[in-house]
């Protein structure tokens, strides 16, 4: 920026003109109602951009650690300020260098101290998994299985709040005692719950058909940089306080509430995936994989990710975590893959923008889950935002008959959760013997009442959100408290 007087419209840049290559400065104007952010070097409303008074986005010092000569001795690299530290100070989480270039370099393949390239050699079931491009099944290199005798797993997933308008109309709609998998048990979703707007008795009642739960935070901040350079401690508040909250108001005793997706799908670098490994956690399901002809198994992130870290900003983990990654492969978007011209994949089928009518939804359905079963048979991810499905008129109902319809055409595809399609892998089993594989048949047509018919309807308050009263339903007594970030037993403050 020029100046910070004005509307925020304008920027200049560096660019390069011409076949010389000559650099000049080309100016830059955001369309009316737009401000310039310097952060993310886009235009966005007005609104939401907060750097108007700055002029310049500040330049990070980088090390210097690609050098013709060695400059340093062995095991040292040398700072952007010149001097030499050991190799395991860069992205220690404190700033070794004058300059603080060590803490500059940590986000991917850029981490000096970043894991190994997968080593099959090494890394063995059930508590490992890696192939050298991510696209291998597992069991099909070992020669325990052939492609033809993997099921196709489709995993149907819905992020936020539950309540009762999406359990009436989406819920229990798409997931009824009828629908059977081929191994005679209830088709299963797994639900990444965030705090607020939940009704506790509706969570309890999803697990006690079992349905997977996992957590998508409490406050679910709109601010993108409060997840990508979140520190342990935030991560650690938001995810293991959902959890802590999940279990005490839905009753949840049994410890399978052990998966993660991050808000916005914004991924935490390796603070998230320490805080992860430390409380316990199984997987994460946040990382998109970008869209390719043979889509990627899920792997463990003991070796390097097979793939790019993909999307604006995103701090994917670069150290070695003994964490499944469920990565969400992009989906193919176009109305006619035969003819049409490439389009960037989406990774939430609630992201996909240029899904207007029903037919378009059941196209994408559909030849999406040709390309996985007609490959690798990768497990397919189908992420929704509840309410885009109920937004968009009809497009339940094709879910639903798009469901019937997988399931009344082949005898080897199943719905099942993420914690399901791990458990097969972890132990790789044929079709043919499948209805009689242990992990799939714990709840397998499960009947009865909710555990309560009448949930409590707590109004409560909290210290941290002052002014606003929230309904929390459960089963259970009444909180004292609105449960939250610094308080999700809802007992109150001590202070």
């Amino acid at each position: 920026r020029l100046t910070t007087e004005g509307d925020c419209r304008d920027v200049v840049r560096c660019d390069r003109a011409g076949v010389a290559g000559t650099i000049r400065l080309a100016s830059v104007k955001c369309p009316s109602g737009l401000a310039f952010d310097l952060e993310r070097q886009t235009c966005d409303w007005k609104a939401s951009v907060n750097n108007c008074d700055r002029l310049s986005k500040p330049r990070l010092a980088k090390p210097n650690l690609h050098t013709l000569e060695p400059v340093c001795p062995d095991g040292q690299l040398q700072c952007g300020s010149g001097e030499c530290i050991a190799r395991e100070f860069f992205c220690d989480s404190r700033q070794d260098c004058q300059d603080g270039s060590d803490e500059n370099v940590c986000r991917g393949d850029e981490d000096p101290n970043k894991s190994d390239v997968c080593n099959p050699a090494e890394c063995f079931l059930p508590d490992c998994f890696c192939s050298a491009d991510g696209t291998s099944a597992p069991g099909i290199a070992e020669g325990v299985l052939e492609i033809a005798n993997v099921p196709m797993m489709i995993t149907v997933n819905f992020n936020g709040a539950v309540n009762d308008d999406n359990v009436q109309e989406l819920y229990n709609k798409l997931f009824h005692i009828e629908r059977l998998n081929p191994n005679g048990c209830t088709a299963k979703g797994t639900f990444f719950v965030s705090h607020k707007y939940t009704n506790y008795s509706a969570v309890q009642e999803l697990h006690r058909k079992g349905h997977e739960i996992g957590v998508f935070s409490i406050t679910n901040d709109e601010d993108a940089k409060y997840w990508t350079e979140g520190s342990y401690d935030t991560w650690l508040a938001e995810m293991a306080g959902d959890r802590l909250i999940i279990e005490r108001f839905a009753n949840i005793t049994d410890g399978t509430v052990v998966g993660v997706r991050a808000p916005y799908l914004l991924v935490g670098g390796n603070e998230q995936f320490n805080m992860m490994t430390d409380q316990f956690f199984a997987y994460d399901s946040s990382i998109s994989a970008p869209l390719s002809r043979v889509p990627l198994w899920p792997y463990t992130l003991h070796y390097r990710m097979p793939h790019k870290c993909h999307g604006n900003a995103q701090n994917c983990p670069s150290r070695s975590h003994p964490i499944w990654e469920m990565p969400i492969n992009e989906l193919d978007r176009r109305d006619d893959p035969e003819f049409d011209e490439n389009l960037t994949g989406c990774h939430l089928v609630s992201s996909c923008s240029n899904i207007y009518h029903k037919e378009q939804f059941r196209q994408l359905l559909q030849h999406n889950f040709e390309r996985h079963y007609g490959t690798n048979k990768a497990p397919l991810s189908l992420s929704f935002d509840p309410s885009w499905l109920l937004a968009n008129t009809g497009f339940n109902d094709v879910l639903d008959d798009w469901m019937n319809h997988v399931l009344n055409t082949y005898t080897d595809v199943y719905f099942v959760t993420e914690l399901q399609v791990i458990q097969w892998m972890q132990n790789p089993t044929s079709t043919q013997n499948l209805r009689d594989f242990a992990e799939w048949k714990e709840k397998c047509t499960v009947q009865g009442q909710p555990h309560c018919q009448l949930p409590n309807a707590c109004p409560l308050e909290t210290r941290e959100l002052p002014g606003e009263t929230h309904r929390l339903h459960t089963c259970l007594d009444c909180p004292k408290s609105y449960p939250w970030i610094q308080d999700p037993t809802g007992d109150g403050f001590s202070y």
